[in-house]
């Protein structure tokens, strides 16, 4: 690991807003602008946010690793 190189990336920015008795969240990325989600309960909207998050990066992994198999043959 070189130590002149920064290995790391963003790859989403969060922001968690309350207010009309809801609890608000965005998800910005590089790669599906912003998304929006609202919940009355914080633990839900967090599970929302997670679980698109965790979506995105397997449909981001199951696409490199087709692109890399399609370039081995």
């Amino acid at each position: 690991w070189d130590r002149g190189h920064n290995m790391e990336e963003t790859l989403y920015d969060i922001e968690i807003h309350k207010g009309d008795g809801k609890y608000v969240g965005k998800l910005f990325s590089d790669s599906d602008g912003i998304k929006e989600f609202r919940n009355e309960r914080l633990d839900k909207l967090l599970r929302d946010l997670s679980i698109d998050m965790q979506l995105a990066l397997e449909e981001f992994s199951n696409r490199s690793s087709e692109f890399m198999e399609s370039r081995a043959d």
